[in-house]
């Protein structure tokens, strides 16, 4: 201090003291690529070249000053957002308790990136069906959505490419444009891009989701959309405001939920098994034993197992969510006690004894030539006379029925003659000549 009153000058001169490790810096650099970067190792080895004077201390102290093993810490930047520009959305692998057994579930979380309101859910697996329904729950809770959802290149959402040369799939871009928003990649290695939505993560593992038990997924994510609206409530010291109170002025530059919000639904083709039961995800949901062999449409949704036969609903089911394969029967779907269904006459057997009295008959002989209950037998005939003319038909039931031809093959070979003369007559010339 007195030295530098006594200098007159404002500047104060660096103080430079030299350091013991200087004389062995070559060594130092030497030691350090054969112990592999271990300083420890680094430090026993001077010692045993009797550098007794260099602490452990002071080595480190002297390879940090020389980036020796340090990269430099770069200054940290931050993301600025107007309120309604982006939200980010990510997904991560947890542990549960559900119906008394800890179980690995994927959370799946969205962050306004300007107000910070964050929504989660939890489901077994995450394909591209429980994106969808994520997504219209968290717009429905947020009443609109960001012009942008910013993604981590998920193959769930990406059809092509990274970043910015991202290309969504056809069907998450469909989604993406009926809510008014669409879907943007940081690149790769720039998580920072996403840290809004990757920070909750650590927060929903260590806060909501220890300690806690659930009877299924239902209670789960009932408790996850309540823990959401406490969260929200609270006061965060970074923002000076809770997120509810910043999402007051946010909502305004939300884009608007479509007037109606069609409910996510996956499309499946199943054929009742002989048990009559069809078969979704391991689980097993049951159909009216009248269907067995019949090809049905299976519609599922977020909580149901909805079963049509064209466009009849046949059967509805709650959906199981669940890693343990489960069979659900109805007892409408089961004959009566004491009945058997050979007793009882066929929905073709049925419509054919209605129909004209050639057809009801042919039906008749027809079943009793046919193995079984005669059902594919009648069922080809029934598709037979939806698909041609109804004269022309006719007119071959009775030629077949004259000659005894119970061959189905033959009776359409036999209908599209009789066609081809109602349909397609051949006139005479204008000289009386006769064509070919």
């Amino acid at each position: 201090m007195r030295k530098v009153l006594a200098s007159g000058t404002p500047v104060v001169p660096q103080i430079e003291r030299p350091r013991k490790a200087d004389p062995y810096k070559d060594e130092i650099l030497d030691q350090y690529a054969s112990c592999k970067g271990n300083l420890v190792r680094v430090h026993e080895e001077l010692v045993e070249k009797k550098r007794a004077g260099l602490s452990y201390q002071a080595l480190t102290a002297f390879c940090r000053k020389h980036s020796i093993g340090h990269e430099p810490q770069w200054p940290s930047g931050s993301y600025d957002f107007k309120p309604g520009q982006e939200m980010q959305h990510d997904t991560s692998p947890h542990r549960a308790s559900i119906g008394g057994r800890e179980q690995p579930v994927q959370t799946a979380s969205q962050v306004l990136c300007y107000s910070r309101v964050l929504f989660f859910q939890h489901y077994p697996v995450f394909n591209r069906f429980y994106c969808k329904v994520f997504l219209s729950e968290a717009a429905e809770y947020n009443q609109g959505v960001c012009a942008v959802c910013m993604i981590d290149n998920t193959h769930v959402v990406v059809a092509s490419g990274t970043g910015a040369e991202m290309v969504p799939a056809p069907e998450m871009a469909a989604f993406a444009e009926r809510f008014g928003f669409s879907f943007h990649a940081h690149e790769k290695g720039d998580a920072d891009r996403s840290a809004r939505v990757e920070r909750p993560f650590h927060f929903i593992e260590n806060n909501f989701l220890a300690g806690r038990r659930f009877t299924d997924f239902d209670d789960l994510n009932r408790q996850a959309v309540a823990f959401c609206d406490k969260v929200n409530a609270k006061t965060k010291r970074h923002l000076r405001a809770s997120p509810r109170e910043l999402f007051a002025s946010e909502r305004t530059f939300l884009r608007p939920l479509p007037l109606f919000v069609p409910e996510v639904y996956r499309l499946h083709d199943r054929i009742v098994d002989v048990e009559g039961f069809i078969s979704v995800d391991s689980h097993r949901y049951s159909a009216p034993y009248t269907l067995i062999g019949r090809r049905l449409e299976v519609r599922e949704t977020k909580d149901r197992i909805d079963v049509y036969q064209g466009p009849r609903l046949v059967a509805s089911h709650r959906k199981i969510v669940s890693r343990t394969p489960t069979r659900i029967a109805l007892p409408e779907h089961r004959p009566r006690r004491g009945e058997r269904p050979s007793q009882k006459t066929s929905p073709e057997e049925q419509e054919l004894q209605g129909a004209e009295e050639t057809l009801s008959q042919y039906a008749e002989e027809l079943k009793k030539r046919s193995a079984g209950r005669g059902t594919l037998a009648l069922r080809r005939l029934l598709a037979l006379r939806r698909d041609y003319p109804s004269g022309a038909f006719l007119k071959a039931v009775s030629v077949a029925r004259q000659y005894g031809l119970f061959d189905l093959d033959r009776l359409e070979r036999l209908t599209l003659r009789m066609v081809a003369k109602d349909f397609f007559v051949v006139g005479d010339d204008e000289d009386g000549e006769d064509n070919d």
